[in-house]
């Protein structure tokens, strides 16, 4: 195995922040985050407390940095006050630089909008709401196991439009228990009638440890999602969205910077019950992971870390071309070797061969997936997974 790379430190480099706020209302039966059912009273300001303490044991490895972009997600953070949220805002601008233009996301459940809590995280600091519709269809969401109805996503948007919010994104869900092509397309259309300016559109798929796993619902053929994914497209391109990454779609200008960042392999940290991050440093690529369990992460000491180790040379290429391959505007050899601290010149054999075989293009000195290649990305990724061990 590899020696971990030396990797140029991010210095004065845009960093990306993610906080884990691990509490819902009720654990859906398709989710394989860290969520947890929230039993009892919702330890706010002990929460709050224990991720400014984290935040602080990670100081020293965050010198230079500006935060670029700060992302709470979920579990179900809009279960949090406006005043909680402003005080981990607070928290963090007291203790890191923040950029001008800082891109500030919330996750919000329709199912727990109060009125007027959007607008206290508007003037909190939030200033991107991303609201987890997943269906129109009254019918689907009862068999998705969420605490909304349709109606309720329309609330939602409304409430933070009110509030002041005007970069909104909406999840929605395909590839539903025994979902037509036609319902699919009704989802797409109700969500872009209420104009949001991304959309997350992806598949639904059954992930270990859920419900949905054990007790697999009717899900559509291979045959039908294609069906449906060609029924959405042109409907999302003639309404003005462009298809920037493999399952989202934003208003020119709306893309998100936090998942770009992660697509790009920036750097990251992260903040709360199970959540992982990523920094690079003169030493090389480190991941580390916070305690999951929400309680055992409350009553932990600071840093509450689960685990941590470096990235050698294979897992950085697999890394980085997993996460850079899914967007459209590909990637550099240049970027890449900045990225990981590796040669580029390794690529260069697996690259030829995709393009040879019509998965890949290099256009303008970007490699990025062809239409076919974006069709059958795992196919394509396969050629860059380390080749197994010959059997002894």
């Amino acid at each position: 195995m590899s020696a971990a790379p030396t990797v140029p430190a991010g210095g004065s480099e845009g960093l990306a922040v993610y906080v884990h706020l691990p509490w819902c209302v009720s654990k859906c039966p398709y989710c394989d985050f860290n969520s947890h059912t929230l039993r009892g009273s919702l330890p706010e300001a002990q929460y709050v407390a224990a991720l400014l303490a984290d935040l602080d044991a990670d100081l020293p490895s965050l010198s230079g940095r500006r935060v670029a972009s700060l992302f709470v997600g979920g579990g179900t953070p809009s279960l949090f006050s406006g005043r909680s949220i402003e005080s981990l805002l607070i928290g963090v601008a007291s203790r890191l630089e923040i950029a001008a233009d800082v891109e500030i996301t919330l996750e919000v459940n329709p199912g727990t909008v109060e009125r007027g809590r959007l607008a206290d995280y508007r003037a909190a600091g939030v200033n991107r709401l991303s609201i987890g519709a997943q269906s129109f269809d009254a019918g689907k969401l009862r068999v998705l196991g969420r605490i909304h109805g349709p109606e309720e996503i329309s609330a939602a948007v409304a409430e933070a439009r009110a509030g002041g919010f005007s970069n909104i994104n909406l999840d929605l869900m395909y590839g539903l228990p025994e979902q037509s092509p036609s319902q699919a397309l009704a989802d797409v259309r109700a969500a872009l009638a209420l104009e949001p300016t991304h959309l997350s559109h992806y598949q639904l798929t059954l992930e270990p440890n859920t419900r949905f796993h054990h007790q697999p619902p009717p899900l559509p053929d291979e045959d039908t999602l294609w069906e449906i994914e060609s029924a959405c497209r042109p409907v999302l391109v003639g309404a003005g969205f462009e298809r920037y990454e493999v399952s989202a779609w934003a208003q020119p200008g709306a893309e998100c910077r936090h998942n770009l960042a992660y697509w790009r392999f920036a750097d990251y940290l992260g903040l709360g019950a199970g959540a992982h991050g990523k920094l690079s440093s003169a030493e090389g690529v480190r991941r580390r992971w916070r305690i999951a369990h929400p309680q055992g992460y409350l009553l932990a000491a600071a840093p509450r870390l689960a685990g941590e180790r470096w990235l050698v040379a294979e897992d950085l290429v697999c890394e980085y071309l997993m996460n850079v391959l899914r967007l459209r505007e590909g990637f550099t050899l240049a970027a890449f070797t900045a990225r990981t601290g590796l040669a580029a010149q390794q690529l260069a054999p697996s690259l030829e061969r995709l393009r040879d075989r019509g998965l890949m293009t290099l256009e303008a000195g970007r490699w990025r997936a062809s239409d076919q290649g974006y069709a059958h990305l795992d196919g394509l990724l396969a050629e860059f997974l380390p080749a197994a061990p010959s059997p002894s």
